[in-house]
């Protein structure tokens, strides 16, 4: 949510920042619309005042018997109350519409995002590791012999449709093996504070994070109303909704894995084949709550975590900076992190890490104030530390032999009880 306050006080910055992410002006119906709001708000307080002084003068007709006075108050206290009335309706009416205006605007980038319409204009930063070289041309990962074993999409569609998987054997356990690898590295390397939350969520929830409105289509809501959460950002962030902090007590960093629903409204026939794209999903996602000032540092030490687990894991990637036209809408700035998939021979996204300045706080009102100061509202940053079912897509592609086994990384084999590699038959061993 923005700042009226500041859309006020500089109309042209904010529709300079809008026009970077392709957007039309807004500020002349937003200021518009809040001028009408505050004119009526000021005309119901002067109607107010002077329904309280006559409301006084009419005691004193009564005394003078003056009773044509009297009645002239009388009426005129009456109109005062039905103008304030009404005025008040209006305002609140305006108020309201204000809001809605306002919360389908997404944040504004900062100065350092590099411009651009789409995806085209995103900018790489570094690369860690190279591709590997095989003596054999590299399948993808639904395609590898010891994985199709384990990896039934038939099954799933007749359980749940299109855009799910049944995952068993060795498959299974290795997907369960860097989920729990992702929490440890992050908990007692990164600090972050593991939480367990709901994955059904209320309208306010999903709304303080910046997925409702605009969003919906892209989430599933139950027959009762709860949201199933695409990510738990949705609930990591929205712990503090609300709430006033002690500066003090920040930064609040957490992590989560949980399972996550998409409908992937906006993707129909993207990425049909093997298990890139799913409705549902278990992720590792990463939230931190800190003061405005600190979080360009906050979103550094975010995008290093997450850049650790592939690091670990031995997995190529680059990281890219997300130009203007292809930021998410509550994000001042976006590092991607693409991980190298040889069956595809391209980089992949596998992270988004976001700072999204104050523009979720205002939307949950949460605050923080240090000693004698006055409550500011505080900053939320969210990212994926990682999405474990890439991931798994990753370890599987990068370490295929031509036999149909797989390789498996160093950093699993005391998730695996010691297993190195899925063999070419879908087990461990």
């Amino acid at each position: 949510m923005h700042d009226i306050r500041a859309i006020r006080e500089n109309p042209a910055a904010f529709d300079a920042a809008l026009a970077r992410r392709g957007l039309a002006a807004a500020s002349p119906a937003i200021l518009a619309l809040d001028e009408d709001r505050r004119a009526k708000i000021l005309a119901a307080e002067t109607a107010a005042a002077e329904q309280n002084r006559a409301s006084k003068d009419v005691g004193a007709a009564k005394a003078r018997g003056n009773e044509a006075e009297f009645e002239r108050l009388r009426a005129l206290v009456a109109e005062k109350k039905a103008e304030i009335a009404r005025l008040t309706a209006e305002a609140a009416a305006e108020d309201a519409a204000l809001g809605d205006m306002l919360m389908w605007i997404p944040n504004l980038p900062l100065a350092e995002v590099p411009d651009g319409a789409d995806e085209q204009g995103n900018v790489e930063i570094r690369r860690w590791g190279s591709p590997r070289e095989f003596d054999f041309k590299p399948l993808e990962h639904y395609q590898i012999g010891g994985v199709s074993k384990a990896m039934d999409f038939e099954t799933a569609a007749k359980l749940s449709g299109a855009r799910f998987v049944v995952l068993s054997r060795g498959v299974a356990r290795i997907h369960r093996a860097l989920g729990q690898f992702m929490l440890d590295l992050h908990i007692d390397e990164h600090g972050l504070t593991e939480m367990i939350t709901p994955v059904l969520v209320r309208d306010e929830a999903m709304f303080g994070t910046g997925n409702l409105p605009k969003f919906a289509e892209d989430s599933y809501q139950t027959t009762n109303g709860w949201w199933l959460i695409p990510t738990a950002e949705v609930t990591l962030t929205n712990t503090v909704a609300g709430e006033l902090l002690d500066a003090a007590a920040l930064p609040i960093r957490m992590t989560a894995l949980t399972q996550c629903f998409r409908s992937e409204a906006g993707s129909a026939g993207k990425d049909t084949a093997g298990m890139l794209r799913q409705h549902q999903f278990e992720k590792a996602e990463m939230v931190t709550i800190c003061s405005p000032e600190t979080a360009l540092a906050e979103h550094e030490r975010m995008t290093a975590c997450a850049e650790a687990v592939l690091q670990r894991l031995g997995l190529p990637y680059r990281t890219i900076v997300l130009c203007t036209g292809d930021m998410g809408f509550g994000s001042q700035k976006t590092h991607d992190l693409e991980v190298w998939l040889p069956g595809q021979n391209s980089y992949r996204e596998i992270s988004s890490v976001s700072t999204c300045g104050s523009f979720q706080a205002r939307r949950m009102n949460a605050r923080c104030r240090a000693p004698g100061g006055k409550p500011e509202f505080v900053a939320t940053l969210n990212g994926s530390g990682l999405a474990v079912g890439r991931c798994l897509i990753a370890v599987l592609e990068n370490g295929q032999q031509a036999d149909g086994s797989v390789s498996l990384p160093a950093a699993l084999h005391p998730y695996l009880g010691g297993k190195t590699r899925l063999t070419a038959e879908g087990v461990l061993a």
